[in-house]
């Protein structure tokens, strides 16, 4: 098991490849645009070697009984899978922020660990084993992957093979028997920069002319050929500003634009070449443990909303029990995510391949809840804290320092407590609510939309209406003529 430090000197040697404001990072353990995400995730393997949460965030490895990062381990149990939702709750209860730089890694590894099992079994390829030889080589270095699965996509209306660009999604251009060459990007994707590699997979359900976008891979994150480009927040300009402006110190989470011209890759690291009819299983795969799994994650938020909503209150000089109703209602929403992603695990099946698949209709559920009581308890939080929490309602740390007029923002701001101590928590409150703080609500692990898609398919319509029928004595078949349009 790595330390912190360890853990940054592994990203310092790494190849600097990453821009944000055309600027080249050069090291991204100390950068502003970069440096707090690394600090999110480092503290993950400090907590890690801590015996309190050593249970939640580490585990023995099914593949050589050591043990390892929950991170890097396979998901074999309803227990496992409890303890991932969990440990996503965890995190943000002490980072503060996303740690996505791990999550969608973890998922990645998995959804592709039963879809190779089924490739090798009705196929006869070898990504299995590929698969198991790298997951054994990244335990032993207790690396940090990022999953990478959405493309820019081009035409919404247009499948991968009849874009006119064909780079809209990631693709094989080359394919040799030392291993494959890949062209295109992927978006949005999350903590890259706290990475040492990046777990590609497909971004859809594929069909036969779009064998070429049918592919699943891991390379270093400083591969030759992989340029990636932050994106930005309107408040970024902040990371440059010091003091409590930015409130999370060892925090912060960043989406990246990765930009793959012609990356080779070798054959010991591809997972899925061509394969197309196993594109959508992988997705599935992927999003059943994510989205369950998510609901611990924004109730980890939540948690924090709470408590920053009940320290705000006080430092108004106001009894929280004024504000009772409101703080009732964040804690349901915050149970409801992480009760319904518990029960998703509970509720899974082991596939063959031994990796344990949450219910993907309780997953999905949960998924739509994500993309709308967070954001209840975000609007709660800022009804609670008053103008002070919104953004543009506050001064700077440098006007609040000011040696000319600082002190007298200072006693203004002052109310049932100093004024910085009250600038704080409302910065904090502003970070949670419309800053940096607010990662994955809506379309983490994918669009709410998409999993409305999954929730009706998923439910067996027929089977409700027999339980009617069974209970009230119907026997009349009724039919409803469906209408062209």
């Amino acid at each position: 098991m790595r330390t912190p430090v360890e853990y940054k000197e592994s990203l310092r040697k790494m190849r600097p490849n990453i821009y944000k404001f055309g600027e080249l990072i050069e090291d991204v353990t100390t950068h502003p645009a970069t440096r707090r995400t690394v600090e999110g995730h480092a503290q993950i393997f400090e907590a890690s070697l801590k015996p309190e949460y050593q249970d939640l965030l580490t585990t023995k490895s099914c593949l050589t009984g050591e043990r390892v990062s929950r991170y890097l381990s396979v998901i074999c149990s309803a227990e496992d899978m409890v303890a991932n939702v969990k440990m996503k709750r965890l995190m943000f209860n002490l980072t503060g922020t996303c740690t996505g730089g791990r999550c969608a890694g973890f998922n990645a590894l998995n959804a592709m660990w039963s879809t190779t099992y089924d490739m090798d079994e009705k196929l006869g390829t070898n990504y299995h084993s590929r698969l198991q030889g790298w997951l054994m080589d990244a335990q032993k270095r207790d690396i940090t992957v990022a999953g990478a699965l959405t493309d820019p996509k081009g035409d919404r209306s247009k499948p991968p093979s009849q874009q006119k660009d064909s780079d809209m999604f990631l693709h094989v251009v080359e394919e040799s028997s030392k291993g494959i060459v890949v062209r295109g990007a992927k978006v949005m994707i999350c903590g890259v920069a706290a990475a040492n590699e990046i777990f590609v997979m497909p971004g859809g359900s594929y069909r036969g002319d779009d064998r070429v976008y049918a592919v699943s891979f891991v390379v270093p994150r400083d591969v030759e050929g992989l340029t990636v480009v932050e994106a930005t927040r309107p408040s970024d300009r902040r990371e440059l500003e010091d003091g409590f402006d930015i409130p999370v110190e060892k925090g912060g989470i960043t989406q990246a634009y990765l930009l793959f011209e012609d990356v080779f890759v070798p054959r010991e690291r591809v997972f899925m070449c061509g394969e197309y009819q196993y594109t959508g299983e992988a997705v599935m795969n992927f999003t059943a443990p994510y989205r369950a799994a998510i609901g611990g994650c924004v109730a980890g938020q939540g948690d924090l909303m709470v408590g920053a909503s009940v320290l705000i209150a006080r430092a108004n000089g106001l009894d929280e029990k004024v504000f009772k109703e409101k703080l009732t209602r964040m804690v349901v929403n915050n149970e409801t995510t992480f009760g319904l992603g518990v029960a998703a695990a509970v509720l899974g099946r082991k596939h063959p391949s031994g990796v344990w698949i949450p219910d993907p209709l309780l997953s999905n559920v949960n998924k739509v809840l994500v993309a709308t009581l967070p954001y209840e308890t975000k609007r709660l939080t800022q009804e609670i804290a008053g103008g002070i929490g919104e953004t543009g309602c506050l001064p700077s740390y440098k006007d609040l320092n000011d040696s000319r007029y600082g002190e007298l923002l200072m006693k203004y701001l002052k109310a049932n407590c100093s004024g910085e101590t009250r600038a704080k928590i409302a910065r904090f409150i502003e970070w949670l609510t419309l800053g940096a703080g607010v990662p994955g609500c809506m379309h983490g692990g994918g669009s709410p939309d998409g999993a409305r898609v999954v929730v009706r398919k998923k439910a067996d319509f027929n089977r409700f209406v027999d339980l009617v029928r069974r209970i009230v004595n119907v026997d009349e078949e009724i039919q409803v003529e469906r209408r062209q349009r």
